[in-house]
């Protein structure tokens, strides 16, 4: 389901239903002819009617009135708005489960601000980046951070309605931040990924280099000139690429490689250990049409591993379930996907290729659970340049595809073409690839 659907779980934000945001706040009389109007339009669909009851409901419990006309006191009168927030906040601590005083409940809170904004200035500075003017937050919105404030500002009549509209943008992405950040806690997010990084440096990589000695190789490859799919590839020394001007078709490519020790054999392989920022996660859920993060962010921690050969590939998945043993850990493979070797990757994320090759899967071991995805040096550059494969298509599309561009930016607001942006972007992303 698209998170623009009318029955998506973000009815609430979608711009063509009864909690738009229109050119006047949503406050006028009960028996006024646009009240009537906005009744009838609802009236018909039964889940439209008890979402708005639920909406207005949670909207009175955490200002702490009983109708609509009480919201003018809050704007004007700002000990009443004072008394309000410190209630609030108490009553947001409790949810996420933060045990503390109001200035610490607040320090969270302005993280979940933070963490709102950058969410938008993520797409803003990336995929959006021709159009950053365009989407540029309110400034009144982004100096924003307090709940209350942002929540009274959707019924003040002084804002704009793109303001309004970004003050419930900001709360809607300021509370899944803070479900994130709850699901943090509760796992130790912070504390596995430290364990993580110790058992790939204790167990894992070569202990005949210190931690962070990385070798500088290039893959120098070539590729077919109808989709840019990788037809050769050799890596070559740093020394050897300085002296190599890549021609039409080619590619030269810096992979800094740790190395690991099996049977005496030293095997090189590149890393790229992530995990995800609160912005991503958020964007994740938005994508998946989800609150709840552990449904649908299951790779808080991940590994990328590049590889020369499948046979290395092998090789390193004996070393890494060897030296979860002698880390005193059993490990289990779970959710296993291999297309290194054939077939196409399965995949149910909207925007992926079916071409893409990789063996994915998921560790658990030492309480975690860590995925992994591994390439050859061929897969890997296929994963970056290939047409309608590459990562950087892939987060264009995803984006676009699931709805959420247009979710954060209406085009009633905005006045952007979502359908014509993503072409020009990807088209951008493909010239970019191909010829730089």
């Amino acid at each position: 389901m698209s998170v623009l659907d009318q029955q998506s779980i973000f009815t609430s934000m979608l711009q063509e239903g009864p909690f738009a945001v229109g050119d006047k706040p949503p406050l006028s009389h009960p028996f006024s002819m646009e009240t009537k109007e906005w009744v009838g339009s609802i009236s018909s669909n039964p889940i439209i009617k008890t979402r708005y009851r639920a909406v207005r409901n949670q909207i009175f419990e955490f200002l702490g009135i009983e109708s609509f006309d009480e919201v003018f006191d809050l704007i004007h009168r700002q000990d009443v708005k004072r008394d309000t927030a410190r209630r609030a906040h108490k009553l947001l601590g409790n949810m996420f489960g933060i045990q503390a005083d109001d200035s610490e409940i607040c320090r969270y809170l302005k993280e979940y601000a933070r963490h709102a904004d950058d969410v938008v200035n993520s797409l803003r500075f990336k995929v959006l980046a021709p159009y950053a003017s365009h989407i540029e937050m309110t400034n009144e919105i982004e100096t924003t951070t307090d709940p209350v404030d942002l929540l009274l500002i959707i019924f003040n009549d002084r804002f704009h309605q793109k303001a309004r509209f970004e003050a419930k943008r900001k709360l809607q992405l300021m509370n899944l931040a803070g479900s994130i950040d709850q699901r943090e806690r509760e796992t130790q997010v912070v504390a596995k990924f430290s364990q993580f990084l110790d058992f790939l440096n204790d167990f894992v990589w070569s202990p005949s280099l210190k931690i962070g000695d990385l070798e500088i190789s290039y893959l120098h490859s070539r590729h077919d000139p109808e989709d840019f799919k990788c037809t050769d590839v050799k890596v070559i020394p740093a020394k050897e690429a300085e002296m190599l001007v890549p021609g039409p078709g080619e590619k030269l490519t810096l992979v800094k490689r740790r190395s690991f020790g099996d049977d005496g054999r030293e095997t090189p392989i590149y890393v790229s250990i992530r995990k995800k920022p609160p912005s991503a996660k958020v964007l994740k859920l938005l994508r998946k049409n989800q609150k709840d993060p552990a449904v649908a962010v299951d790779d808080e921690l991940g590994l990328m591993a590049v590889l020369n050969t499948v046979g290395d590939v092998k090789m390193f998945m004996k070393h890494l379930t060897q030296s979860a043993v002698q880390a005193s850990s059993f490990m289990t493979l779970e959710d296993i996907s291999d297309t290194l070797t054939g077939g196409n990757y399965a995949s149910t994320s909207t925007g992926s290729s079916v071409k893409t090759p990789m063996l994915k899967f998921f560790a658990r071991l030492g309480g975690m659970r860590v995925e992994f995805i591994i390439h050859t040096n061929k897969s890997y550059l296929n994963y970056i340049y290939q047409r309608d494969v590459s990562h950087d298509e892939y987060e264009i599309k995803r984006i676009f595809d699931t709805g959420v561009a247009e979710f954060l930016f209406p085009k009633d607001i905005y006045h952007l073409n979502m359908d014509k942006i993503r072409q020009g972007r990807i088209n951008w992303c493909r010239k970019r690839i191909e010829e730089d």
